[in-house]
C-alpha cells in the first residue's frame, strides 16, 4: 500500500499535511539549499572597533600644559596672579583677552584645582588670541582704571562712614561736656551761696563781740553805757537761751556745719591738721558720690592708722560721716554706707559744707 501511495504521487508528508490543514496541495522545501553562514565581521562592527581603539589610544595620549598668549600671561602675573592660575584662566576663557581671563578667575575662585596647572593632550590645538597686542594693552589699562575707580569709591565710602562716626562721637562729647559744665555751675552757685551765708553769720558774730567788748570797756572806765537811741540801728541780736540740753540744728546741712565748726574750734591751734581732716572727709564724700556701686569707696576701717590720724582722732569727724549715711558695722570696726542709703542730695550738701569750711577764712572763727 505504501508503494501505491508513493507511486500515485501521494507521500506521507502530503497526506499528513492534508489531515492537519485540509489542503491537498503540499510543497516540500526541505531539499532547498541552505544559505551558508558568513564568518566575516560586518563593516559597522569594524568601524566600532576602530573607534574603540582610537579612544583607548587617546586615553593613553600624553598630556601637556596648553599654550597661551605669553603677553597676556605676563600681564596677569604682573597683576599678582600665580602662573598656574593665570594659565588656567587664559586657557578656559578662550585665550582671547585679559578681561575674560580675570573674570573667569574671579568666577572660579572657589574651584579646588584653581591653583593647579591645566593639562591637555599633545595634539589638541590651542585657541589663538583674537586681540592684537595694542588691544590687549588697552584692555589691561581699562581694567586697571576700573580697579582704581572702584578703590577710590570704596575709600570715599569708608571716609564718609568715619566722618559720620566722628560727628556722632563729637556730639556725644559736647553733650556730656555741657551737662558737666551745667552741674559744675550749679555746684559753684550753691557753694558761693553757702559761703556768703557763712561770711554774713561770721561778721554778725564779730560785730556782736565788738559791741560787747566796747560795752565792757565803758563799764570798766566808769562811763555810762551807750544810749540806745543815739546808737546806730543795727540788726537785732537774738539772745541765746541757755539750756541744759543742746539745741540741735534743724537740717542736716546745719548739723554738718556745726560738726565742722566744732572740729575747727577744738583744734584751732593746729590749722594744718584741721585742713587735712576737712580734705580727707571731702575725699570720702566724693568717692561715695562718684562711685556709689563700688563697695570699697563706701567702707572705712576705723582702726586704720591713717584714718585715725586724719579724722578718727578729731572730735566731730566720725559724727560728720554718720550724718552722710555711714554706719558702724562689724562690732564698730568699720564705717559702712549701704548702697540703698546712698543719698546724692546729702552727699552734695556735705561736699558744699566741706568746700565752704576749707575755702572760707571766716569759717568757725567764733
Amino acid at each position: 500500500m505504501d508503494r501505491s501511495i508513493n507511486g500515485g504521487g501521494i507521500t506521507p508528508e502530503s497526506e499528513l499535511h492534508t489531515k492537519r490543514t485540509g489542503h491537498t496541495e503540499f510543497t516540500d522545501k526541505t531539499l532547498e539549499a541552505v544559505k551558508p553562514i558568513s564568518l566575516e565581521v560586518p563593516k559597522g562592527d569594524v568601524d566600532m572597533e576602530e573607534a574603540d581603539g582610537a579612544s583607548s589610544s587617546n586615553q593613553s595620549e600624553e598630556m601637556v600644559v596648553p599654550e597661551v598668549d605669553q603677553k597676556l600671561l605676563e600681564e596677569l602675573e604682573g597683576m599678582g596672579f600665580p602662573k598656574a592660575k593665570a594659565t588656567r584662566a587664559l586657557h578656559f576663557s578662550g585665550n582671547v583677552s585679559l578681561e575674560a581671563a580675570v573674570n573667569w578667575a574671579v568666577e572660579h575662585e572657589d574651584d579646588t584645582d584653581i591653583e593647579e596647572m591645566p593639562k591637555v593632550p599633545v595634539n589638541r590645538k590651542t585657541v589663538a588670541p583674537s586681540l592684537s597686542p595694542e588691544e590687549v594693552k588697552i584692555k589691561a589699562q581699562e581694567l586697571r582704571e576700573r580697579a582704581r575707580k572702584k578703590k577710590e569709591e570704596e575709600d570715599k565710602r569708608m571716609e564718609r562712614e568715619r566722618e559720620k562716626e566722628r560727628i556722632r562721637v563729637s556730639k556725644e562729647l559736647l553733650e556730656a561736656k555741657r551737662i558737666e559744665e551745667e552741674n559744675e555751675r550749679k555746684r559753684l552757685l550753691a557753694f558761693r551761696k553757702a559761703e556768703k551765708e557763712e561770711e554774713r553769720r561770721a561778721r554778725e558774730k564779730i560785730r556782736q563781740k565788738l559791741e560787747e567788748d566796747k560795752a565792757e570797756r565803758r563799764r570798766k572806765l566808769g562811763l555810762p553805757p551807750v544810749d540806745p537811741d543815739s546808737a546806730k540801728p543795727s540788726t537785732p541780736v537774738v539772745e541765746e537761751k541757755k539750756s541744759s540740753l543742746p539745741v540741735r540744728p534743724a537740717t542736716k546741712a546745719d548739723q554738718m556745719r556745726d560738726y565742722l565748726r566744732s572740729l575747727k574750734q577744738n583744734h584751732k591751734d593746729d590749722e594744718a591738721k584741721v585742713k587735712t581732716a576737712f580734705n580727707t572727709l571731702l575725699t570720702y564724700v566724693k568717692n561715695a558720690a562718684v562711685n556709689p556701686n563700688e563697695e570699697k569707696f563706701r567702707k572705712i576701717r576705723l582702726t586704720n592708722a591713717t584714718f585715725q590720724a586724719r579724722v578718727g582722732a578729731l572730735k566731730g569727724g566720725i559724727e560728720f560721716l554718720e550724718l552722710c549715711g555711714f554706719e558702724k558695722v562689724e562690732g564698730g570696726e568699720f564705717l559702712f554706707l549701704p548702697r540703698d542709703k546712698v543719698d546724692m542730695a546729702v552727699l552734695s550738701s556735705a561736699g558744699t559744707e566741706l568746700n565752704s569750711a576749707i575755702n572760707n577764712p571766716f569759717f568757725g572763727v567764733l
